[in-house]
């Protein structure tokens, strides 16, 4: 099977005159996983590791948001704004329903697409990430600004600091996920722009001011995962909280892990999303 650093970056028109940069990796049929990444994140952010296992039962598609990576379009300066440009890419695709993959930003964005239309979502997998108005959410501009002057000073990944613990197991760990995203070589996605970075912070802000949303009625399943000590999106109370939220949820949480418990475990993580697609 064709391997996620291997698959090629296509784009689409919709109808609006936005492209869309994506890729898709699996057996294109039944219903499609649309995956959303995190604040910053492009087409090369993806752990392959996870991709790659998902894939292999699954038909996966990754966007770029509009404005960032090889998408053209104007940056989104809300959450919601962003759900409706992703609605926007699925349907131009032509897909009546789909499953959905949020991780941090993207566990935002695919909540906000299930509020907008939830008639488009079959299943949802929700990741490092927490409900609207969440406690601790308003400070992921701060968090993400010293973590970036760290990183600077220190020359090392940002994601080193933000994504994982900072136990040895957390940066060996980390350590790994860093090389796993860098193994691809060709024709990798173009980073985010500084002033669509701050508009998506500017997003988040927003959005953990807001009230969270009403999910009491909706039927799909939901899996919830993330690390036991998220910093960016605070794992007590926020998974839980958003594990109660829905009717039909399972949570789970990976110990001594951060906000990317999901790529830090992967194939834990892998083997729970295969079984939660296809229950």
């Amino acid at each position: 099977m064709e391997k996620y650093v291997n698959t090629l970056t296509q784009k689409i028109k919709t109808d609006q005159g936005h492209i869309f940069a994506y890729r898709e990796i699996g057996n294109p049929v039944g219903i499609p996983l649309i995956a959303l990444t995190h604040l910053s994140g492009n087409l090369d952010n993806w752990d392959p590791t996870v991709i790659d296992g998902i894939a292999v039962n699954h038909h996966v598609i990754l966007p770029d948001y509009l404005g960032v990576g090889a998408s053209l379009g104007p940056a989104a300066t809300s959450i919601q704004a962003m759900a409706t440009d992703m609605i926007e890419f699925i349907h131009q695709l032509g897909y009546p329903q789909i499953d959905l993959f949020g991780f941090s930003m993207g566990g935002f964005v695919a909540q906000e697409i299930m509020a907008q239309e939830p008639g488009l979502v079959h299943r949802a997998i929700l990741t490092g990430t927490g409900p609207r108005g969440g406690k601790g959410i308003e400070n992921v501009t701060r968090i993400s600004d010293v973590s970036l002057l760290k990183a600077i000073f220190t020359f090392r990944d940002v994601k080193t600091y933000l994504f994982f613990t900072r136990t040895l197991n957390g940066k060996q760990e980390s350590k790994a996920f860093l090389n796993r995203i860098k193994s691809r070589t060709h024709q990798r996605d173009k980073g985010i722009s500084w002033p669509a970075y701050r508009k998506q912070l500017t997003a988040i802000h927003r959005w953990a001011s807001e009230a969270p949303i009403d999910f009491s009625n909706a039927t799909f399943p939901v899996l919830i995962a993330n690390g036991e000590n998220d910093i960016m999106v605070p794992t007590k109370p926020n998974s839980i909280q958003l594990a109660k939220s829905f009717q039909h949820s399972k949570l789970v949480l990976y110990p001594d892990a951060g906000h990317a418990g999901v790529f830090q475990y992967a194939a834990a993580f892998v083997k729970e999303v295969n079984q939660f697609l296809l229950a």
